[in-house]
């Protein structure tokens, strides 16, 4: 997600709660697009239907807060760049929540620092800081045991499992390289623009990204049943108040150099997928989830020395 805190000021009890109450909300969303998509919604319908919603809630903060919605040319280009990156990591973020555990595919989701890292690299000839360097196994040692990727936990066998997992993991990691790609247009390409405004324009671009999916797809795929709609409201709501909150909340808080503490929405998600939908994963896949999560962590909160 794009966050629009700027203050880095210490971490108080009550920022660190709201940050944790954001991850919470934030897997929940997905836990209820997966009870959506079982009941019939299709991907590109939920992308729609969540995007604009919060793109007309964050443009009425905008309009609240007087902030100008004026952009350069540079801007410009960079809001297009960046909208249509976060329009193909929704796209196919929610395909992964589809296809896999929802815990595990955001887990294979929050490899994106790793992606970010490799696009600073090749388009701005910028070279990973240290600490990314000596991460980077960790995270993809962690990945593969939470994926259980030899199919040793589940006894199916290498190929068996990835039979199961191939094309869930795939649209996952694909999330995470559009959504690294969106991070380094953000820093290198918008900056001087009001977070607000920024996150307005990509959410309209993702919405209107999923419309054309839509279109291609012949038309929307509603929901068949309550659960469903229900499903697809809950998945709205949580993830537009918890966009609320961010752009409302956090900035008055003093969080910018702590929101990695978010990264914990993975484990939330693991929690809710055992109690909410019934999926569960062996103790050495938790293990694994957890390495991945706590070094994600650690890499959010290091000192930023750009």
């Amino acid at each position: 997600m794009l966050c629009p805190m700027t203050s880095s000021r210490a971490l108080s009890l009550q920022a660190f709660f709201t940050l944790l109450l954001i991850a919470l909300m934030m897997a929940s969303n997905h836990i209820a697009a997966r009870l959506a998509f079982d009941s019939g919604l299709d991907v590109a319908t939920a992308v729609a239907t969540r995007s604009w919603v919060t793109a007309f809630i964050v443009a009425l903060l905008v309009w609240l807060a007087r902030v100008p919605w004026r952009f350069n040319r540079q801007q410009g280009r960079g809001l297009l760049f960046v909208g249509l990156m976060i329009g193909v990591q929704s796209q196919c973020l929610y395909a992964a929540v589809a296809r896999l555990p929802v815990a595990l595919a955001l887990l294979a989701f929050n490899t994106y620092p790793l992606w970010t890292a490799l696009w600073e690299k090749l388009i701005y000839g910028r070279s990973p800081q240290r600490k990314v360097l000596l991460a980077m196994p960790l995270i993809l040692i962690g990945l593969a045991i939470a994926l259980d990727v030899l199919g040793a936990a589940s006894g199916l066998g290498a190929q068996a499992q990835w039979a199961q997992i191939g094309e869930g993991v795939g649209f996952a990691l694909a999330a995470a390289c559009s959504f690294g790609l969106a991070l380094v247009g953000t820093q290198h390409e918008t900056a001087g623009l009001d977070g607000r405004v920024r996150t307005f324009f990509s959410l309209l671009l993702a919405g209107s990204v999923a419309v054309a999916v839509i279109g291609l797809h012949g038309g929307p795929h509603w929901p068949q049943t309550t659960l469903g709609w229900q499903g697809l409201a809950m998945l709205t709501l949580l993830y537009g108040t918890a966009f609320t909150i961010m752009f409302t909340v956090l900035p008055k808080l003093g969080v910018a150099a702590n929101s990695a503490i978010m990264n914990v929405e993975p484990v939330f998600a693991l929690a809710l997928g055992w109690a909410v939908l019934g999926q569960a994963v062996a103790w050495v896949q938790v293990a694994g989830a957890l390495l991945v999560v706590s070094v994600v962590m650690v890499l959010g909160l290091r000192r930023q020395t750009n």
